[in-house]
């Protein structure tokens, strides 16, 4: 699994039919298409047509209008976005989630757990609003089940934040949550061979402080997003 993560983050657009083919001939491992499918359905992760989503949709929730096409995002705090992604271990797997906003690309929160139970993702969202003095003014996910889950959406109303979910099979409406997925993982989780949850922390918590306070942005004509966040 760890190589079809590998494979995913550079080419999200591949399916199982050509994650099977980049196996096979590149790679020379002999496996069918129906296994590739079944490890993509373990690790959540699917081309990005339809959605990479790891928090499947509940039809029971309601779901919101996407709010950002179009819309010029000129400071910090104008809009904060989350997304959850896998995490390959030694043995077993994690589950990463995190708020990053979309002007500066600063993470505010993010939090590691070893099941997709949505009580990280609430952890996440009450730290980020609660330890920030200026929340966002817009809040955009994906229609997973954790983001459209009425404990979640209660927190962003409480807070009186907009909501904004992606439309279905787009996954460019996340595409700054996405391209950090990318730099995370080709920077960090693939140059250490984490061995379980709690080493997986220590060393996303000194990669994150590293990503917002030292690693410099071409698009943010080389600042760092600290220095963008906080001008």
């Amino acid at each position: 699994m760890d190589l079809i993560d590998k494979i995913y983050t550079d080419y999200p657009f591949y399916g199982n039919r050509r994650i099977k083919n980049e196996l096979n001939l590149t790679h020379h491992i002999p496996i069918g298409r129906d296994h590739v499918r079944t490890l993509m359905e373990t690790m959540g992760i699917q081309a990005i047509y339809p959605k990479k989503n790891l928090s499947w949709p509940n039809k029971q929730h309601q779901v919101y209008p996407y709010l950002l096409r179009n819309l010029k995002i000129d400071k910090p705090n104008q809009v904060w976005s989350v997304d959850i992604t896998y995490i390959k271990l030694t043995v077993g797997f994690a589950y990463l989630v995190a708020i990053i906003d979309w002007f500066s690309r600063y993470v505010i929160n993010w939090k590691l757990a070893n099941s997709l139970d949505i009580e990280f993702c609430l952890d996440c969202l009450n730290e980020a609003v609660g330890q920030n003095k200026n929340k966002p003014e817009i809040f955009n996910s994906d229609q997973g089940s954790h983001f459209t889950s009425p404990k979640f959406i209660g927190i962003l109303k409480n807070n009186n934040i907009q909501i904004s979910m992606d439309g279905r099979g787009r996954c460019l409406d996340n595409i700054f949550v996405e391209r950090l997925w990318r730099t995370v993982k080709q920077e960090n989780i693939y140059l250490n061979s984490y061995q379980n949850v709690k080493e997986t922390k220590t060393g996303l918590n000194e990669y994150f402080l590293f990503y917002n306070n030292r690693r410099r942005h071409q698009s943010l004509n080389y600042l760092t997003p600290r220095e963008v966040h906080f001008q």
